[in-house]
């Protein structure tokens, strides 16, 4: 066999399986994560939107980011609030511009500038769940022009309580702020399905905050 020929079938084959091995990860990353389910056949499908998983996300998106604003509060510097204040002003633009693709960008920014003094992994984590809600958030309409002086509100409220360096009562405004748009999901996807699990871990973080899954008006 032509020397020349052998290493490039070699660079094929470690290319293929690098793919692969690339593939496969990535798959059992998604999985992981509940966007894919893979059936017996070895067939892999994209996960259903449902009430159950609704729950459980927002659970685990509670939990963990209102330990990291308690965290990431007091951490916060002017130049952090500037930021703060100017990703809200640009999803102010998006949404008057009706652009939820362009929304998504600040939107993501201002929440994870609240958590990432929690550290990397944990901020990661937060990041992936956050995509995992993106599902549910646009899927639903959590987000339209009809309840953004509601949203904008929701944000601004946040924003106040960490420039006033209570990070208890920031805590308590992003669940309150989360708990809105379960409310909003679940109102859609399933109106008859029992939050207990969520509530419960509403009591436990931010205590009086689950009051929130039952008002209209966001406060």
């Amino acid at each position: 066999m032509n020397p020349s020929s052998s290493a490039k079938s070699v660079d094929a084959r470690v290319g293929t399986v690098i793919r692969t091995a690339t593939a496969s990860r990535a798959l059992r990353m998604l999985q992981r994560e509940g966007l894919v389910v893979s059936e017996p056949n070895r067939r892999v499908r994209i996960a259903a939107l449902s009430s159950t998983d609704a729950e459980e996300l927002y659970v685990m998106r509670i939990a963990l980011e209102a330990v990291a604003v308690r965290i990431t509060v007091p951490t916060l510097a002017s130049t952090d609030f500037a930021e703060l204040e100017g990703f809200m002003a640009q999803m102010d633009h998006y949404m008057r511009s009706d652009d939820r693709q362009g929304l998504r960008v600040p939107h993501r920014a201002f929440h994870d500038r609240l958590v990432r003094g929690a550290g990397e992994r944990v901020t990661l984590t937060i990041g992936q769940l956050f995509d995992h809600g993106e599902r549910y958030r646009l899927a639903y309409g959590a987000t339209t022009p009809e309840r953004w002086d509601q949203r904008r509100a929701e944000h601004r409220a946040i924003f106040d309580a960490a420039a006033a360096g209570d990070a208890d009562l920031t805590a308590r405004r992003l669940v309150e702020h989360y708990a809105q748009t379960a409310r909003f999901i679940f109102a859609a996807i399933d109106p008859g399905h029992d939050l207990i699990r969520l509530r419960t871990t509403m009591a436990t973080v931010a205590p009086g905050s689950e009051a929130a899954l039952e008002r209209s008006d966001g406060r």
